[in-house]
């Protein structure tokens, strides 16, 4: 084993502080007071979110004044229903944003018909595709969306599974990681959405795709609420409500393990601590540094064993 460290940078998500999807949860936050915390907390950078400005240079000036990086940033696709070409003019602006930021991966999450906005409409009423021709078709716009980002931006797709949408369970993720090119599509591994998704054990998942991993978020799970979100047919932000997600370390997966399997898979990607939740019931700032030491702890572990080794 080398005794250079390993090299992977803690991040954060905003939604930490407000939410996008919910403007009730954290809406009258200023975007200032994530981004100072997080900067006293040692995160080295975040995701963008909507209250982060749209212009490339404004963006980039701001984040210096806190001394972070921009990490990525979430891209709201709509491959599994519309056509390549709506979907290269629809993203310039985010991708060009992106590129001036240095930033190396795109989080393409796919909200075409996803119900995981909605928090009236239960889980069990996703998008699915329902024949391999759907299947192969969509991963062949994945596959050119892809080559057209590394070739445009020098961006990699990061392809995000999630509750409410088409790639949801580990099923799906398995069926797109067969249906996609490697060179064109990765993913991101996010923990909290493999175990609602129908991963007891997010472990599984990751090892079997760990080396098209590009991107990983973690969050953790209330394995308590995620059972009875199921039971009750909850919706996705109910389920969030309820308080199903958390930060790593204050809940049910092993994030010794999961770390440990992305640096034996030689992962070299950002860590980022994501974790939907009412920052009335979990405040922001103990949360995120509960978060941010769970996996900082776990990473000096690794780095002091191989320079044991």
């Amino acid at each position: 084993m080398s005794n250079t460290p390993w090299n992977v940078r803690i991040g954060i998500n905003p939604i930490s502080w407000s939410n996008d999807d919910l403007p009730s949860l954290g809406g009258e936050t200023p975007l200032e007071t994530a981004l100072s915390e997080g900067a006293e907390i040692g995160y080295e950078g975040f995701e963008l979110g909507n209250k982060f400005p749209k212009d490339p240079q404004a963006l980039k000036a701001k984040l210096a004044e806190f001394g972070v990086a921009c990490v990525s940033g979430w891209y709201s696709g709509r491959l599994a229903e519309g056509t390549l070409e709506d979907e290269m003019a629809a993203c310039t602006a985010h991708m060009r944003k992106l590129q001036a930021q240095g930033c190396r991966v795109v989080v393409y999450g796919e909200v075409a018909q996803s119900v995981q906005g909605q928090l009236e409409v239960p889980l069990f009423k996703r998008p699915r595709f329902t024949s391999d021709a759907q299947w192969q078709g969509y991963a062949a716009r994945l596959d050119a969306f892809g080559a057209h980002l590394k070739e445009c931006y020098g961006l990699t797709l990061a392809y995000h599974h999630h509750m409410g949408a088409y790639v949801e369970s580990p099923q799906d993720i398995d069926r797109l990681m067969a249906e996609t090119d490697p060179g064109k599509v990765g993913l991101l591994f996010d923990t909290g959405h493999a175990y609602f998704g129908g991963a007891p054990d997010p472990l599984a998942v990751l090892k079997q795709h760990v080396h098209r991993v590009v991107h990983v978020h973690c969050k953790d799970v209330r394995a308590e609420v995620v059972a009875m979100a199921r039971n009750r047919q909850w919706a996705f932000l109910e389920s969030v409500l309820n308080g199903a997600f958390t930060v790593p370390g204050d809940g049910a997966i092993d994030f010794a393990a999961v770390l440990d399997t992305l640096h034996a898979a030689g992962y070299q990607g950002w860590l980022v601590v994501e974790a939907e939740q009412d920052p009335a019931v979990a405040p922001s700032y103990a949360y995120a540094k509960k978060g941010h030491d769970t996996l900082r702890a776990l990473v000096d572990a690794i780095n002091q064993r191989r320079l044991a080794a």
